[in-house]
């Protein structure tokens, strides 16, 4: 390792971690100069805490989080400049409320179930006198929280007042559903499978039911990263590029998932993780490593619509903090022909629609009255 740059950087147990395990296992980290650790943290708090203090120079991160660090003015400056993936989160509940629902269809093509049958359960619930439902998300600022909560609202639940809904860390969702402690949960893979797999529970709607090809993780790095060891960043970035790429070739699954199954790493059954990579997970091809504005508003009107922001904050300003898209692609075109095929991504600059699946069209310029346009809403003022 004498003369490689030394960088941390953190990551959660979750399979769209596999561009930052693939650089490492691939030696991508290496052949640009550095020297990566990689630590697996408990939670996304932890993340957040260690990134913001210096702990970490960087760590795979929930998109929205990034941004909230951006809104709430902590002085924490973290810079989002590659996304990690499209895809891959799903929307789970227990073998018993299945049950109780009707066994509603669960098919992971076509349109996601609505809520609708969710929500006449809860009525009767209430009438009997039981207790609100309790569903899980994994951080408040986070695309599970949103997508949930965009779900239950869709079919005329309040998250805020008909069901509960807590925060448990990735690896913990499924002991907590086994234990009878939540009913459902939104959380990335593969822990949707392994619920699945043990029996547990069923995969009512995937991410790419509610939002085709949506965005989820970033990597998160200190802004001082950044501004102190600009070479470095423009290496990390060209390796993770990389992984990206090659998480992606179908002809790398068997050994990207022995990879992540290992005991340091997610800690998941190798049948867990195949699942898990079917269902649509997206690392690199058709510009998925490129952090979009568009996502970044998207989540900011969510933040909005949920009382989590000031409505009357400059959205544009904390997305251009954050967002750095322009550190992507200096990094990635100058990859060349080392990356093949070849960076088709160069011209796919235009706008990407987000449209989730109610049809409800989003611009981006005009987050703010986005957020507000929704019957079920928390907007402050």
């Amino acid at each position: 390792m004498s003369g490689l740059s030394e960088l941390r950087l953190g990551f959660i147990p979750l399979t769209d971690c596999a561009p930052l395990i693939a650089a490492q296992a691939q030696g991508f980290f290496e052949d640009e100069g550095l020297a990566v650790e990689l630590v697996r943290e408990a939670s996304w708090a932890t993340v957040r805490d260690k990134v913001a203090v210096g702990a970490l120079d960087g760590s795979h991160m929930l998109a929205p989080m990034a941004l909230a660090m951006a809104a709430e003015d902590s002085g924490s400056v973290v810079l989002a400049p590659l996304a990690l993936n499209r895809n891959g989160s799903a929307i789970t509940v227990s073998m018993a409320l299945f049950e109780a629902l009707g066994g509603v269809s669960t098919g992971l093509a076509g349109p996601p179930p609505s809520a609708a049958c969710l929500q006449a359960l809860i009525a009767e619930r209430r009438t009997r006198g039981d207790g609100p439902l309790t569903f899980a998300v994994v951080f408040p600022y986070s695309m599970h929280n949103y997508l949930l909560r965009y779900w239950l609202a869709q079919g005329g639940i309040d998250p805020d007042r008909d069901v509960r809904l807590v925060v448990i860390p990735p690896p913990r969702m499924v002991e907590r559903m086994r234990a009878g402690e939540i009913d459902g949960f939104c959380v990335g893979a593969p822990w949707n499978a392994v619920a699945e797999l043990e029996g547990i529970g069923r995969i009512l709607a995937a991410s790419s039911q509610l939002w085709p090809d949506g965005p989820d993780k970033v990597l998160g790095v200190s802004g001082a990263l950044a501004v102190r060891k600009p070479d470095e960043l423009r290496a990390l970035l060209r390796a993770i590029i990389r992984g990206a790429a090659w998480a992606d070739a179908p002809e790398n699954r068997d050994a990207l998932i022995a990879h992540l199954a290992g005991p340091d790493r997610i800690e998941a059954t190798p049948t867990a993780i195949a699942r898990a990579l079917e269902h649509e997970l997206i690392f690199h091809r058709d510009a998925a490593g490129l952090p979009r504005r568009e996502h970044g508003l998207w989540f900011l009107s969510q933040m909005i619509r949920w009382g989590q922001i000031d409505p009357s904050r400059d959205l544009n300003a904390i997305v251009d903090q954050v967002y750095r898209p322009d550190l992507y692609r200096e990094a990635a075109l100058s990859l060349g022909p080392v990356l093949e095929p070849a960076l088709v991504f160069a011209d796919a600059v235009a706008p990407v629609e987000a449209r989730l699946f109610d049809g409800r069209p989003f611009d981006p310029n005009a987050a703010r009255a986005y957020a507000e346009s929704f019957d079920i809403a928390r907007v402050q003022g």
